[in-house]
């Protein structure tokens, strides 16, 4: 941790001093925050709970995983619930929707599933890529010309 100070310049922000042990009491009479207090919760916090990206976590089942893809307006789950959408049934589970711009974690059943929707869904993964659209297939499979990565 450090405090920098920094003020708007002619040519914009200039760093004044960088402190490697700074003082949180003008911050906190300022704010009326105990800052010490907060930047400690929040390392509790992330270690704790820290913010994985499910996609590129490991399953413990093989064969199954995550995936996220669109309900397309031709898709067979746009304007069905969740609980008639089949999912369950093809042993897969909708842990999010994205629904422009808004989350919903864990819906329940009775959510309508909407196109344009974006589901987080935990599955089989041969059923999972049989529900992402051919042309996000085709997109993920063929990198452009000059965008593969040499280790």
């Amino acid at each position: 941790m450090a405090g920098v100070d920094i003020l708007e310049g002619r040519d914009g922000p200039q760093v004044l001093e960088v402190n490697s042990s700074p003082g949180l009491q003008g911050i906190e009479t300022a704010t009326g925050v105990d800052i010490a207090a907060a930047i400690i919760e929040h390392i509790e916090q992330q270690v704790l709970f820290p913010e994985i990206d499910l996609r590129q976590r490991m399953t413990a089942a093989e064969g199954y995983g995550v995936a996220e893809f669109p309900v397309a307006p031709e898709s067979p789950l746009a304007g069905r619930t969740i609980a008639d959408s089949g999912l369950h049934a093809r042993d897969v589970a909708v842990l999010q929707i994205n629904r422009g711009g808004i989350v919903i974690p864990n819906p329940n059943e009775g959510y309508t599933l909407l196109a344009g929707d974006r589901l987080l869904c935990y599955g089989k993964l041969l059923t999972l890529g049989t529900l992402v659209p051919e042309r996000e297939r085709r997109r993920r499979r063929k990198p452009a010309r000059g965008s593969e990565t040499v280790a």
